[in-house]
C-alpha cells in the first residue's frame, strides 16, 4: 500500500476556478489520513504561490473560502508544496513574493524519482 502521494498541478486553469479547490482539499485528506503529501506547481499553476494570488480566487459561486484557504488547510495538514523552477522564472515567482507555505523549488528529476518508487501513488490536475 501507497504511504506517499505526489500530486502535480500542471493543467490547472486558472481562469476556471471552480476547477482549484479539488486538489487542495484531497491533499488535505490525504495529509490528515498520515500520508506524506508533496504538491509540485507546474505551468501558470506557479502563479498560485505568488502572494496576493490565490487570495482573490474562489472556487465556489458563494465565494465563501479563497484557493488561498484551501492552500492553507493543506498545508497545516502537513502537504509540502514545491515550485518548479521554470515555472518561477515563466511567471514571476521568487522567493521574495512566494506564500509563506512555499517549501521549495525542484525541478523535473525530483519529481520523476518521487513517482517512481514503489509506495508512491501520484495525482496530476
Amino acid at each position: 500500500m501507497a504511504d506517499k502521494i505526489v500530486i502535480m498541478l500542471l493543467n490547472l486553469n486558472l481562469e476556471r476556478p471552480t476547477t482549484l479547490g479539488a486538489p487542495f482539499f484531497q491533499a488535505t485528506v490525504a495529509a490528515v489520513m498520515d500520508l506524506e503529501v508533496e504538491m509540485y506547481f507546474a505551468g501558470d499553476s506557479a502563479k498560485l504561490l505568488i502572494r496576493g494570488v490565490a487570495e482573490t480566487i474562489h472556487p465556489g459561486t458563494a465565494h465563501e473560502k479563497s484557493v488561498y484557504s484551501f492552500m492553507q488547510d493543506a498545508h497545516e495538514a502537513g502537504c509540502r508544496f514545491f515550485a518548479c523552477a521554470g515555472a518561477m522564472e515563466e511567471h514571476g515567482l521568487t522567493l521574495d513574493n512566494a506564500i509563506p507555505q512555499l517549501d521549495g523549488v525542484h525541478g523535473g528529476g525530483t519529481f520523476i524519482g518521487e513517482v517512481i518508487e514503489d509506495h508512491v501513488v501520484t495525482l496530476t490536475y
